[in-house]
C-alpha cells in the first residue's frame, strides 16, 4: 500500500517509537502506508525522515519526544501534540507497557477501549463480572474549544480495578480521545482517592487494517512492582486484541446505521460523528472505498 492521501490523517501526530530505543542507529517502521526511519543525531535529537520508493530519503519530518515516545507528522498539524498533565506530576509511576500489532485498523481499537460493555464478557473477574452486566446512562461529548470526544459520569462494577485491588467497587471512569489515534481513560486511584491514575493509548497505524498499539500509565501507587503493574494490564490488553482482530469489518464503518448502536455506545457515537466531521478517511470503510 502506498502512502494514504488522507489530508486529515496526515496532519495529526503519531507515536511511532518507543524513545529509549531510538539510538543513532536507524531504525525503520511504517506509518499511514508510508516507510519511515527514524535515529538520533549527534546532539540526541529524534530525526524522522520517508523512506522513498527509488531508494532515497524525503525531507525530515516534524520529531518531538513526548511521553516515551518518538512523535511525528507526515502532514501540517494545526496544533500541538496534546496535553497529559499528570505527565508532569513527579510523584507519579510512568509504566510503557510495550507494543502490541493488531490486524486491525487503529479507529476500531480505539473504539473498542471505549466500550464498557464488553468488560464483563472479555475482562472476566478483573474489569467485569456477571450479573453486573449494565452499563449506566453517561454523558459523551465534542468538546469544540478543544477539538476532543470526552465521555464523563461513566460508571461500572469491576472486581479488581487496578493491580493493588483485589475486591470489586463500583468504579467511576473519564474517557478522552485527544486525537483519532489516541485514548485515554481517568480512573479514581485506589489508594489515593482524591486523585485520577492515567492511562493512555498510543496507536501507530501502519495500513488501514494493520496497526500497533502502546498502552502507557501514569499512576499513584507506591505498593506494586513495576512487573505486577506490567502484568496487569498486558493481560487485559492482549484480551481486547483478540476481539478486536474478530471484529468485521476490519476497517471502521462511519455511515449511518451500518452497525446498529445501543444506549451503552453513546461515546461510539460521538468519536465516529467528530472522525467524520474531521474527514478522516484512512481506516475507514469510505477509506477502502
Amino acid at each position: 500500500m502506498a502512502k494514504t492521501t488522507d489530508q486529515a490523517a496526515l496532519n495529526e501526530w503519531y507515536a511511532v517509537e518507543t524513545a529509549a530505543d531510538v539510538t543513532a542507529r536507524p531504525v525503520r517502521t511504517r506509518l499511514l502506508g508510508q516507510d519511515i526511519e527514524l535515529y538520533r543525531n549527534e546532539a540526541g535529537e529524534p530525526v524522522v525522515r520517508e523512506m522513498l520508493s527509488n531508494g532515497s530519503y524525503g525531507l525530515p519530518r516534524p520529531a518531538q519526544e513526548r511521553y516515551g515516545c518518538i512523535w511525528t507528522t507526515l502532514g501540517t498539524p494545526n496544533k500541538d501534540i496534546f496535553e497529559i498533565s499528570e505527565a508532569a506530576e513527579s510523584d507519579r509511576r510512568f509504566v510503557p507497557c510495550g507494543w502490541v500489532k493488531m490486524r486491525a485498523s487503529g479507529l476500531r481499537v480505539v473504539e473498542n477501549f471505549l466500550d464498557m460493555a464488553h468488560f464483563p464478557f472479555v475482562h472476566t473477574d478483573i474489569l467485569g463480572s456477571e450479573p453486573h452486566t449494565e452499563v449506566p446512562a453517561y454523558l459523551s461529548e465534542i468538546r469544540r474549544d478543544v477539538d476532543e470526544v470526552w465521555a464523563t459520569n461513566c460508571t461500572f462494577f469491576q472486581p479488581r480495578i487496578a493491580a493493588t485491588e483485589s475486591e470489586g467497587a463500583f468504579v467511576h471512569l473519564t474517557y478522552r480521545v485527544p486525537n483519532p489515534f489516541v485514548v485515554m481513560l481517568y480512573r479514581v486511584c485506589p489508594t489515593a482517592p482524591e486523585r485520577l491514575d492515567a492511562i493512555a493509548l498510543f496507536i501507530q497505524p501502519i495500513e488501514e487494517d494493520l496497526c500497533r498499539a502502546q498502552p502507557v500509565m501514569y499512576l499513584v501507587d507506591r505498593e506494586s512492582s513495576h512487573a505486577s503493574l506490567l502484568r496487569f494490564e498486558q493481560v487485559i490488553f492482549l484480551q481486547d486484541r483478540i476481539i478486536v482482530e474478530n471484529q468485521r469489518p476490519l476497517l471502521l464503518p462511519l455511515e449511518p446505521r451500518a452497525e446498529i448502536p445501543t444506549r451503552a455506545d453513546s461515546s461510539s457515537i460521538a468519536y465516529r460523528r467528530w472522525l467524520k466531521e474531521k474527514g478522516v478517511r484512512f481506516g475507514t470503510t469510505a477509506g477502502a472505498a
